[in-house]
This record gives structure tokens, sequence and C-alpha cells, in this order.
């Protein structure tokens, strides 16, 4: 397995693995919304490669296949951790750990005091993970998608 950051080539891999997971992880939202909303969250527009305080990193096996990734933004003395997603048949294998500790070691050297995860509230996949992770809920917020609010909790890890 090897972590990397992200290219613009990568784009069309991280969507099918976005896609992947929202459609095995999301039960509560309908599959054509889905579709949607990966179509425009998921693009060089949405996720900018080269901007500032951006980190985003891929993870792939040996022969080159992107089996997950993150996408992190430094501001101020925080980040905020904006996606983590590994494909449902490769979790539990630690990928997502190792996303997060590169990620981490990324962000270094944006001397933060705290780091944020956002996702939504009935994901408890994404809850056990960053709690496994030492974050804690701290917040709650709302994600709006094509006219519909949906619960979102934010995850802080306090550095």
């Amino acid at each position: 397995m090897r972590i990397r950051r992200a290219r613009e080539d990568d784009f069309e891999s991280m969507t099918e693995v976005a896609r992947e997971t929202w459609h095995d992880t999301y039960d509560e939202l309908e599959r054509d919304l889905i579709d949607r909303t990966v179509d425009r969250w998921y693009t060089d527009d949405t996720v900018p490669l080269e901007a500032p305080g951006t980190v985003v990193l891929v993870a792939e096996t040996d022969d080159g296949e992107l089996v997950g990734f993150t996408h992190a933004v430094a501001h101020d003395e925080k980040a905020d951790v904006l996606r983590m997603y590994v494909r449902p048949d490769r979790q539990g294998e630690g990928i997502g750990t190792d996303l997060h500790e590169r990620l981490m070691g990324e962000l270094e050297a944006y001397d933060l005091e705290r780091v944020r995860s956002l996702d939504f509230a009935f994901n408890d996949a994404s809850r056990a993970f960053y709690e496994g992770l030492g974050f804690e809920q701290s917040d709650e917020g709302i994600v709006e998608i094509e006219g519909d609010s949906y619960p979102e909790a934010v995850y802080t890890l306090e550095l």
C-alpha cells in the first residue's frame, strides 16, 4: 500500500471510491441523489489540489488501484477533514488509519491547535473511526443537499 499526494488524473478513481462508499454507507439517501451529489462534490473544482492549505492524499495498491483518499483544508489554527473514504471491500484493513496518520503528518506544517472532521450524523462507522483516533464529537450542524437538510456531526481532535 502506498499513500501519496493526489494528482489531477486521480479524480475519476476518487469519484468511483466516493460513489461506492456513499452507496454502501448512506442508506438514508436515495440512490439517484447520491449519484448526483457525488458527481457535483468530487471534481477538480470542489477538491482543488493546489489551493493554499489543502492536502489531498490517495491510498493505492502496489498495482496502482486507488482504494481510498482523504481531503483536508488547514486555515488559521485548525484543519477540517472534509473527506475520508476507503472502498467498502477494503475497510477494516487499516487503510483509513494509514491515510489519517499521513494526513496528520502533512498538516504538521500548519502549526494547528485542532483538527475537525465532518460527516453525516447517522454514519456510525465514521463516528467509531474518528473516536478510535481520539476525536470527540464537539458540535452538530446541517448539510444541505438539493434543498433537503441532513444532520451533521463535527468531531474534534485537540492537538
